[in-house]
């Protein structure tokens, strides 16, 4: 069975704190928890609340109706840049579901080259199996952070190789005729031979202090590691090898791989292969505390937790749903339209589909799909597939107003990123309230002068805004930075007013 992609790091991972409970949570309240990171859009927000409600709704009907009732699935219609992804993927984030966002211009019909779309389940999967497996190796990580020390502490002072005298014959061990003294006669004495041939004497209770000793220096250590005293000393540890290549360079570029992958039978079939590596202290401590956390989590109960969770709480992002969709009817096969309009329906409403894990069923997967449909409209969809999305809310475009409220409202605000950034140089950064109006104002006339690309036309205003200061900061003397409306003006408005220039650069 193959293992998805492995955790690294000594450090055990920081991630958003799921939120399991959302699903019982009211919709009022799920939109809530979206409104902390993403303005507006009320509409979408209160589809996917009602959505995920109707999850939890669902656990609690009787039995003979609870595979009847189906998830509502949903097309997001709006340009781009208005939160159509993130509204999907803070959702999945927050309630701590597999989450798995494609693009539907990637697949083609079953048959051409191209991305099969029953690929986008196989991700889910892979999806699901990362995010149970990183739960587990949190739940354990501790325990597995003390296995890994007591075996640094080993390789940093390796035990003696026998705590008993050598047996007679064995390397080292004393001529013929010298043997410990008889019991009863006086303190046990025991003769030791040397690797040179000496032969000493030593007192029974001298091991008991040798013992002892190497207990308290053992201790010595174990404090020395704690506090990073010890991090650049090499040790040699003991690393597995991957006896082949993986199979993804047999595929061909644009070629779906194969359902069950054989060179992960092939690794359990072979014997593994061990290559002794000299590392530091941290390096050691990363690889050993990654052996310990596969020993501790059983992989099969991760793999049934996963796809439990796929069928009943995976959500799968398609966007880009417009591109797919055109005028019927045309001349020759439209293997990148209606041909994957055709291989999306039955997934969508309701397929087994294989993957290298075990059967899946997408009966209970909500499907979200997203779209500008500038040119082309919902109801050039093929008549199966509008009816498999019976949920359409329509995004509003952002205007000036709403960059204010995005800059200044969500946890995760542009200034509130770009201060943190600048807090590492121990610098503060300041926006004033006219400062972000002028920024926003600036982000909403470029918008309307060129291609209207939303929020993300705020990441390039302020890039430019900032690139100076960001250059200049770790030299300048003066840490405290302040952006009003006449040096925001200063900075932009000769950019913003050269055409050239403003197409290049913002």
């Amino acid at each position: 069975m193959a293992e998805p992609e492995t955790k690294q790091g000594a450090e055990p991972p920081v991630a958003e704190e799921p939120l399991p409970w959302l699903e019982e949570l009211p919709p009022r309240q799920i939109v809530a928890e979206l409104d902390r990171y993403i303005v507006g859009q009320g509409a979408a927000k209160k589809s996917v609340a009602i959505a995920i409600r109707n999850r939890w709704r669902r656990t609690q009907a009787p039995d003979d109706i609870r595979d009847e009732i189906l998830p509502n699935n949903i097309i997001m219609i709006g340009p781009t840049g208005v939160g159509k992804t993130e509204i999907a993927r803070r959702l999945a984030r927050l309630a701590g579901a597999p989450f798995v966002k494609v693009e539907a211009s990637k697949f083609t019909e079953v048959g051409y080259v191209g991305r099969d779309v029953e690929s986008m389940v196989r991700d889910l999967v892979d999806s699901a199996i990362n995010m149970v497996r990183g739960e587990r190796e949190d739940d354990v990580y501790p325990q597995a952070e003390a296995r890994a020390e007591e075996r640094l502490l080993d390789l940093l002072l390796p035990p003696p190789s026998s705590d008993a005298p050598p047996g007679p014959g064995a390397p080292g061990a004393a001529p013929a005729g010298v043997v410990p003294a008889e019991a009863g006669a006086g303190p046990r004495t025991l003769f030791v031979v040397s690797p040179k041939g000496d032969v000493t004497e030593r007192a029974d209770g001298e091991d008991q202090r040798v013992k002892e000793r190497r207990e308290r220096t053992r201790e010595k250590l174990r404090a020395l590691l704690k506090d990073g005293k010890l991090e650049e000393r090499n040790v040699e540890v003991d690393v597995t090898q991957e006896s082949f290549p993986p199979m993804d360079m047999f595929q061909q570029p644009g070629m779906e791989g194969p359902d069950i992958n054989m060179m992960d039978w092939l690794k359990e079939m072979l014997p593994k292969r061990k290559k002794r590596r000299t590392v530091r202290v941290s390096e050691a401590r990363r690889i050993l505390i990654d052996e310990e956390l596969r020993k501790l989590v059983d992989m099969d109960d991760v793999v049934n937790e996963a796809l439990d969770r796929v069928e009943n709480h995976g959500i799968v992002f398609i966007d880009e749903l417009d591109k797919i969709a055109g005028e019927r009817g045309t001349v020759g096969p439209d293997v990148s339209r209606e041909g994957v309009q055709r291989d999306l329906l039955p997934i969508v409403e309701g397929s087994t589909v294989q993957t290298r894990y075990g059967l899946v069923r997408t009966d209970h997967v909500l499907f979200i799909a997203a779209g500008a449909f500038h040119v082309s409209k919902p109801s050039d969809l093929i008549p199966e597939l509008q009816g498999r999305f019976p949920i359409r809310v329509e995004l509003s475009p952002l205007t000036e107003e709403d960059f204010v409220r995005i800059m200044t409202e969500p946890e995760n605000a542009l200034t509130k990123q770009y201060a943190a950034l600048c807090a590492a140089e121990g610098a503060t950064l300041e926006f004033t309230d006219e400062g972000i109006r002028e920024v926003a104002r600036i982000a909403a006339i470029l918008n309307e002068r060129m291609e209207n690309i939303g929020a993300r036309r705020l990441h390039t205003v302020l890039t430019t805004l900032l690139e100076d200061t960001l250059y200049d900061l770790p030299d300048v003397p003066e840490k405290h930075i302040v952006f009003d409306q006449a040096r925001v003006k200063q900075r932009l408005d000769s950019i913003v007013q050269d055409e050239d220039l403003r197409k290049y650069i913002l």
